[in-house]
């Protein structure tokens, strides 16, 4: 079978599938597991420190995260931030609609190259938006945790998220 062939099988066979949460789907105190955690490691939090010009020593020097009383390298609590709301969007944000901001951003326990981190949120608040008919404003809060259950980040989001399908 020839690429061609594969790629138009491909397309014949593929279905639209709407994904993510839309408005009516969010209630006030529901709860979100969020699915499978993430891992970080020592190269993601290079990466990120370098890629985002966070050139903090505490975050890529072993020899001054340790005289700083750190076991270890500790991983930059942006990316920690970023890797927590990323696992929320799927049950969250993923139908689509603009951020609209964080709020009460705290940082728990500091997270070390190898931690597993894994995040739950609770729908706080969903209301019609003023302006935009077409969406609804819903604000959630997290709590991302380490493998023992540790917080290593608690904060608010709000998005406006789409009504229809």
């Amino acid at each position: 079978m020839s690429t061609h062939d594969i790629v138009a099988r491909l397309k014949r066979d593929a279905r639209y599938r709407a994904r993510g949460n839309r408005f009516a789907d969010f209630t006030p105190g529901q709860t979100f597991a969020h699915h499978w955690g993430r891992t970080i490691t020592e190269g993601d939090n290079t990466l990120f420190c370098v890629l985002t010009m966070h050139y903090n020593p505490r975050y890529t020097n072993a020899e001054v995260a340790r005289a700083e009383g750190h076991p270890a390298t500790p991983v930059n609590p942006l990316l920690v931030f970023n890797t927590v709301f990323g696992l929320t969007v799927e049950d969250c944000s993923e139908g689509g609609g603009p951020f609209l901001g964080v709020d009460d951003l705290v940082y728990g326990v500091p997270v070390y190259p190898g931690d597993t981190l894994t995040a739950a949120s609770e729908t706080i608040d969903c209301r019609e938006s003023g302006k935009r008919p077409e969406f609804g404003i819903v604000t959630w809060a997290t709590r991302g945790v380490n493998q023992r259950g540790e917080e290593v980040v608690r904060f608010r989001r709000t998005n406006l998220v789409r009504k229809a399908r």
